[in-house]
């Protein structure tokens, strides 16, 4: 969908936003073979921010910051949902599962009761830019068979609103456009705008949703406070709040994602997230038996 084949929008009519609760600096670390990323949403907001678990953002120009890309590794009990603005890394896995993650496309996928696999470069120079969102499953879902879908750029949905933002819709729904991507239980709400200088943005929420921004160019306006670049800004939850209201005075790239909570307990052990500790013990002996993308 492009913005000249867009059917009429339908405004979002937000009457009491929220505001910013906090804003957070992300930490810089590693992983995979020596990847540099930014991990924006930590272990300590998985609670507030649950259902989501965790957003990592990589972005350079050197490939010594990216060549060793992501080995062979597990997942359990959660989706990952990975989202390409610049490069090419390729997609394998224990369920049979290939594809290539490019330039504007997102990878989704479900790890279930159990997947190996790795993301690795398909390229020795130029650009790298992304983000990596997990995305938690509730407890009648954490053993359900893996899943994986490769979404390319040109399928998911783009719009530009009369007030001027480009919105690319990855899951959810904004003005009317469905996203490429809809999740019943945690209803995600996943948007990558891109805002002219002096737009406005406004989306509606249910109040009981968790909410966040995170402004990757330029910086941005929430009410009264300014969330500049490489900030991720919490949005306060309100019961008579019914979305959110975004402002950029220059030029801006900023994703909003907002989700139902689970309001289950989360027990991690790294790649595992699951509702007890013994079900991460569980994980950890499947995994170390070779039971863990087999296991039923």
């Amino acid at each position: 969908m492009t913005p000249s084949t867009t059917p009429a929008l339908r405004p979002e009519l937000v009457t009491r936003p929220r505001a910013v609760e906090q804003l957070v600096t992300g930490q810089a670390t590693s992983d995979g073979d020596g990847v540099k990323l930014t991990r924006v949403l930590t272990q300590p907001l998985q609670r507030r921010l649950d259902p989501f678990l965790m957003l990592d953002a990589f972005g350079t120009d050197n490939p010594d910051d990216y060549i060793g890309g992501f080995p062979d590794h597990p997942h359990r009990g959660f989706e990952t949902v990975s989202y390409m603005l610049a490069g090419r890394m390729r997609h394998r896995d224990s369920a049979g599962n290939e594809g290539l993650l490019q330039q504007g496309g997102v990878q989704w996928m479900t790890a279930g009761r159990g997947v190996i696999h790795s993301e690795l470069p398909e390229q020795e120079e130029g650009s790298m830019e992304g983000f990596q969102l997990w995305l938690n499953l509730g407890a009648k879902d954490k053993m359900r068979a893996p899943w994986y879908r490769d979404i390319q750029s040109a399928e998911i949905p783009e719009f530009t609103t009369p007030e001027g933002v480009t919105v690319r819709a990855i899951a959810g729904a904004s003005h009317g456009v469905a996203g490429a991507m809809q999740r019943e239980t945690t209803q995600p709400l996943y948007l990558d705008l891109h805002m002219a200088a002096g737009a406005s943005f406004t989306q509606t929420l249910p109040p009981a949703f968790n909410a966040f921004v995170y402004v990757y160019r330029g910086e941005i306006r929430i009410g009264d406070k300014q969330v500049p670049q490489q900030r991720m800004a919490i949005l306060k939850n309100g019961e008579d709040n019914d979305g959110v209201v975004l402002r950029a005075d220059s030029p801006a790239r900023v994703l909003l994602i907002a989700g139902r909570p689970l309001r289950e307990p989360i027990a991690q052990y790294g790649p595992f997230v699951m509702n007890t500790q013994e079900e991460i013990f569980q994980a950890i002996n499947d995994f170390r038996e070779g039971r863990l993308a087999t296991a039923e």
